[in-house]
């Protein structure tokens, strides 16, 4: 099974809530970000997608890291995404989809209502952020997010 390396943002607003996208063509919503391209830093790669994708702009001293995650593609047959995701606090900036996103949600990570999640959003991104939630920690408790690689590790 080949790889995909990406960064993805747990975007927050004020209120708790965080943004999940779907892309044109699919049905799974899921964090946005991309796919890191050759030379560039998981930080680089989210600042230029989530301006692509949704008009975000923002500057990497804004990201805070929260772990390193492994799933199956949601949108790729035979692919695992290794995805280095980032926690964004956007207060109440507005967000409007582009390019190749057709479709933007804000959910409580407490009520997920009914919606197609993809695997990573669904068994590890929001798990591991509504395990921090209960314990009352926030990103200054996790410095070094990405030191483990295992699978679904939030650290």
């Amino acid at each position: 099974m080949k790889s995909i390396r990406i960064a993805a943002a747990l975007i927050l607003r004020d209120n708790g809530d965080t943004l999940l996208v779907r892309k044109r063509g699919t049905s799974a919503f899921m964090q946005p970000g991309g796919k890191i391209e050759a030379g560039e830093t998981a930080a680089a790669a989210l600042i230029r997608e989530l301006n692509e994708e949704i008009g975000l702009r923002f500057t990497a001293t804004q990201l805070s890291p929260f772990g390193r995650f492994e799933a199956e593609a949601a949108n790729e047959p035979d692919h695992r995404v290794i995805a280095e995701v980032f926690r964004l606090d956007i207060g109440d900036d507005v967000i409007q989809p582009a390019a190749e996103i057709e479709e933007i949600r804000w959910i409580s990570p407490a009520n997920l209502g009914d919606i197609p999640l993809a695997s990573l959003t669904e068994h590890q991104i929001l798990p591991a952020h509504r395990q921090q939630l209960s314990a009352g920690m926030d990103q200054s408790h996790f410095p070094d997010a990405f030191a483990s690689t295992k699978t679904g590790s939030a650290r």
